[in-house]
């Protein structure tokens, strides 16, 4: 929406309808805006394809509102991530139309007509513990235009469940992979795919697994080329990620197989 604010202003410009002095003062004032505790960022769509996300932690209901208000005064979908309870009703009260996407513990206010969404991403997830992480992931790259396929429970406790989607992972653009545990899902996601792997520790797992940090450095540590690594249960991070790589990607190639070879189409 942001991009074709400025569209439309350069527009402007070579109508003659508004002149070159006014088009820079919209622009100088267009980068944020000042809330006092919040400069919010009403041009980071424009620069990174996906406007500024509200972390929802460590801000009061009031804060976020207000700071959800501003992007949308902008134009943009609004997403705010680790949802607290006590955050939804003053939300809901502020936005009629927001979206609460509990497993994902998010909340999204969308600004105008959804857009087709592009194929290409799939979410691997190692167990029910991560899909939570997993969704975050899903929903911030289905708000940068992708279209998600999701894959549950296929760890590497029971390698068969994983095999039997082998198919859809060699089709994929780009597969973001979340376990937590002992973290080896993404590298055995990494040994069976050619497109890169964004792998997404979480902090599911017993005592050594140090709240995510064994998974973490086992991902660090991958011998598998490709394979990325975010924070510990990043989502949204391993989505935006994901998202513009999809997006990125213009050669609309698929992978098939035939007759049990990989063939590029």
């Amino acid at each position: 929406m942001e991009r074709e604010r400025v569209r439309r202003l350069l527009r402007a410009v070579r109508a003659g309808t508004i002149d070159v002095e006014r088009a820079l003062e919209t622009l100088s004032i267009a980068p944020f805006e000042s809330l006092g505790y919040a400069a919010v960022d009403t041009h980071r769509a424009l620069r990174r394809g996906f406007p500024e996300v509200i972390y929802g932690p460590g801000k009061t209901p009031e804060q976020i509102t207000e700071i959800a208000r501003a992007l949308h005064r902008a134009g943009q979908t609004v997403l705010v991530t680790r949802v607290e309870r006590a955050v939804l009703e003053p939300i809901a009260r502020a936005f009629p139309t927001a979206e609460h996407h509990a497993l994902a513990r998010a909340v999204v206010i969308r600004s105008g007509s959804n857009r087709p969404r592009r194929a290409g991403v799939t979410l691997v997830t190692a167990g029910t513990a991560d899909l939570a992480v997993g969704e975050e992931a899903a929903l911030t790259a289905e708000l940068m235009g992708s279209e998600v396929t999701r894959i549950h429970d296929v760890g590497v406790a029971g390698l068969h469940r994983l095999l039997v989607h082998r198919r859809t992972l060699i089709r994929s653009r780009v597969i973001i992979a979340v376990a937590g545990m002992e973290g080896a899902l993404p590298s055995v996601v990494a040994g069976l795919t050619a497109c890169p792997i964004i792998a997404v520790p979480t902090s599911a797992g017993y005592g050594t697994g140090a709240g995510g940090f064994a998974a973490l450095f086992a991902m660090l540590n991958s011998c598998s080329g490709g394979v990325s690594v975010v924070n510990i249960d990043n989502g949204f991070g391993a989505g935006c990620v994901a998202g513009m790589i999809n997006k990125q990607n213009k050669s609309n190639k698929s992978i098939k197989l035939t007759r049990g070879r990989v063939r590029g189409t």
